[in-house]
């Protein structure tokens, strides 16, 4: 258990903690009178697609063209005017399908929001806590709406990351280079044509690479970038893609990272009483990462048919500073990883049948070090293998009625260095029947996700194996989704939907050396939303749309896996099913765009989460202040939000981006030794683009944290203060 001391509860609250995304929320909603006479419009269908294209508010419709990032953005007299190049549409038979709406960033926006990763681009979503450690090589996972890591589902390029040793997706390993989009998805995808384990999250992410697209008469393009900036970080990447014929492209993307990991911080702590426990300014050291990602694509299409094949692999070392605990500094661990993945996908349509297979292999290897003999030397590997396919089966029955039959078979082994390791293999066998169904401004999506999930592990005892342990478990876990829209493509629209899912034990929770127990129960979670929408479209030629989403909810967690101390010494812990969470929360987003005079484009987006989730495990343990019944859990905060302001002008961008977490507490027992102060950042990005004879250059200038706030996501782990980025792309 970490150090029990904290800062004192401030008195006040800092103005500029809610300031930006007040003013966004207050700007789309003035787009109203602005606008002045708004109208509900019932659009063509070319209007439709370009209007996708340029809100992003279809999620399902997935574009591969990157000229077309710079279509919305760039005035007619823009020296940056490109054609259009070939526009591959993938997936999606009729753009109606979402019945419950996704949160998405892609093109520029996604490129302007001053994140290196994946993990960074996500915080802008509402719902979403990020654990970030610190630092450039710091791990970074993802929480949606308090319900846990583990029941998140990441999804790239259409497959599932898993890891089976801890559940847990490092989102850090994932650029923004080779990213066209990333959408989130509370409950499940809309559309019911999907494997069966997209039926078996309580959210989903979908990340999706770019695909190869060209302009006319070109075979080949080649981008080139470079960053860098703060903590001695070197990043140069490139991405070449090139046309083998009509029918098949290849794309290849790597790119190389290297940061010492240096940054001052000033980190204090307080003692309940308010004397200082301890006061350092010191600068954060062991955060050094060297990292190699490479990724290869070969993509086809032919006459109502398209498939991928992807090959991943990273490979890093980097340093963990350690948690920073009664002003000792513990900073030699490290880690060493390397993953690697191929996987491909084939998709045919044959009248009103469609089908889609997917598979993917995995293996994975981690290795941790901690050298420090006077608590604990390890020196631990592991080894983890992943074999997955799936076949999805979607047939159109009548007009607006759609029935999908999916079969999913997942293989998980691993091995460790461990001491009496268990070597657990386990074999998931799911399949799904789904069926979506629409007549005038109704919709209706159901689904029933049937789980087999088998383990075997060996009875190990000093290297001899005794035996083997084999258990087994089926479920049935139902969804039911529905909305209600009255215009054709515009206007309000009312959404409501159940979901029951669960989540299998970890390998680590079952089976790691004196904390696993292998007798766990699954985790389940229970899910109520109701949300409106409502998108506006303008008389005025400034204003080119408004789109304004509320939705609430209820989230249940029962038999949720957590460590607990054992024995009268409580200095031995196992994992055990005896938590409960229940949650309440309220999520609000907005987003705006305009054409303002003189060729000046400007987007707007903000949301903001309100969240009550509470500990409700030991209803006996409500005795005194110290009492963790029905206290707000670890690192949830009641109030949190995200601004985006985006502008650009001819070959000019300015990119402000702001991060708001409010009050936490480290701990379910919400006293002020355990309490955890609000923090804020604001980034800003500058960036200019040119032309050179047919090449195109682009340079930028980042200021991360502007404010030179200083903060902790987690307890005892500060994050960088004030840090700058330049960045200089080539593409030809």
């Amino acid at each position: 258990m970490s150090q029990a001391a904290s800062n004192k509860r401030p008195t006040g609250r800092p103005q500029r903690e809610y300031a930006l995304w007040v003013i966004v929320m207050y700007i789309c909603v003035g787009a109203v009178a602005w606008g002045g006479n708004s109208h509900v419009s019932a659009l063509s269908p070319g209007d439709a697609v370009a209007d996708s294209l340029r809100t992003h508010q279809g999620a399902s419709l997935q574009v591969a063209a990157r000229g077309s990032q710079n279509a919305d953005s760039t005035p007619a007299d823009s020296a940056f005017n490109r054609h259009l190049g070939e526009v591959v549409v993938y997936g999606e038979r009729n753009l109606n399908r979402e019945v419950i709406p996704s949160q998405t960033l892609s093109g520029e926006q996604l490129q302007g929001l001053n994140s290196h990763s994946v993990a960074d681009a996500i915080r802008y979503f509402a719902g979403v806590q990020l654990k970030d450690y610190g630092g450039v090589g710091g791990v970074k996972t993802l929480d949606i709406r308090s319900m846990g890591t583990n029941h998140m589902g990441i999804f790239y390029d259409g497959i599932q990351l898993g890891n089976a040793q801890n559940g847990q997706i490092d989102l850090g390993r994932y650029s923004l280079d080779n990213i066209e989009s990333i959408t989130l998805y509370n409950g499940q995808k809309s559309n019911v044509f999907q494997g069966a384990k997209d039926f078996g999250n309580a959210g989903t992410v979908y990340i999706t690479t770019k695909h190869p697209s060209f302009a006319p008469g070109k075979r080949t393009n080649l981008n080139v970038t470079f960053r860098t900036g703060s903590f001695g970080l070197a990043n140069p990447s490139f991405r070449i893609e090139q046309k083998l014929s009509d029918a098949v492209s290849l794309s290849l993307n790597s790119e190389y990272t290297y940061a010492n990991g240096r940054y001052k911080f000033t980190l204090s702590k307080k003692m309940p009483d308010g004397s200082v426990a301890w006061d350092t300014t010191a600068t954060r050291r062991n955060g050094q990462i060297h990292a190699l990602r490479v990724e290869a694509g070969l993509f086809g299409r032919v006459t109502n048919s398209h498939w991928y094949g992807k090959l991943y692999y990273y490979d890093s070392d980097r340093g963990i500073p350690g948690a920073i605990v009664n002003n000792v500094f513990k900073n030699s661990q490290k880690q060493w990883d390397r993953n690697f993945f191929a996987q491909g996908s084939w998709q045919r349509r044959f009248g009103s049948y469609e089908t889609r297979i997917n598979a993917k292999y995995a293996r994975d290897y981690m290795r941790y070090l901690n050298p420090d003999t006077t608590l604990m030397y390890l020196d631990n590997k592991f080894h983890q293998d992943e074999l997955y396919i799936s076949s999805a089966n979607c047939y159109t029955i009548l007009p607006g009625w759609e029935a999908d039959l999916s079969v999913d078979y997942q293989w998980n082994h691993m091995t460790a260095s461990l001491v009496n390791f268990a070597k657990p293999v386990r074999h998931t066998a799911l399949a799904a029947l789904a069926t979506a169904w629409r007549r005038g401004p109704l919709k209706a999506q159901g689904s029933l996700l049937f789980s087999h999930v088998s383990d075997r592990s060996s009875i190990v005892n000093n290297g001899e194996t005794l035996g083997h342990r084999t258990r087994s478990l089926t479920r049935w876990t139902p969804a039911m989704f529905l909305s209600w829209r009255p215009g054709v493509d515009r206007g309000p629209s009312l959404r409501a939907f159940y979901k029951r899912t669960f989540r299998m034990p970890t390998f680590n929770d079952l089976y790691y050396t004196d904390i696993g127990n292998v007798d766990l129960k699954p985790e389940y979670a229970t899910q109520y939303n109701i949300g409106v929408n409502y998108d506006l479209t303008f008389s005025s030629p400034w204003v080119d749309g408004l789109s304004l989403s509320a939705d609430g909810y209820h989230n249940r967690i029962s038999d949720k896996i957590i460590a607990v101390p054992k024995g009268t010494g409580q200095y031995r812990w196992m994992m055990m099913n005896i938590g409960k969470v229940r949650i309440w929360g309220l999520d609000l987003t907005a987003q705006c765009e305009f054409s303002l005079p003189g060729g000046v484009s400007l987007n707007a987006r903000g949301s903001y989460t309100f969240q009550r989730a509470m500990d409700y495990s030991d209803p006996h343990d409500n005795i005194g202040p110290e009492g963790t019944y029905k206290g707000q859990i670890a690192y949830i905060p009641r109030h949190s939000g995200s601004a985006t302001l985006q502008g650009a002008w001819r070959g000019l961008q300015l990119n402000y981006s702001f991060i708001y977490v409010g009050e936490r507490y480290h701990n379910s027992s919400n006293i002020p030794v355990n309490y955890e102060q609000p923090w804020y950042t604001s980034d800003l990005a500058l960036s200019y683009r040119f032309l050179v004879g047919k090449s195109a250059f682009k340079a930028s200038v980042e200021v991360n944290n502007l404010f030179n706030q200083q903060y902790e996501v987690i307890l005892n782990y500060p994050m960088p203060g004030r840090n700058f980025k330049v960045i200089l792309q080539w593409d030809i």
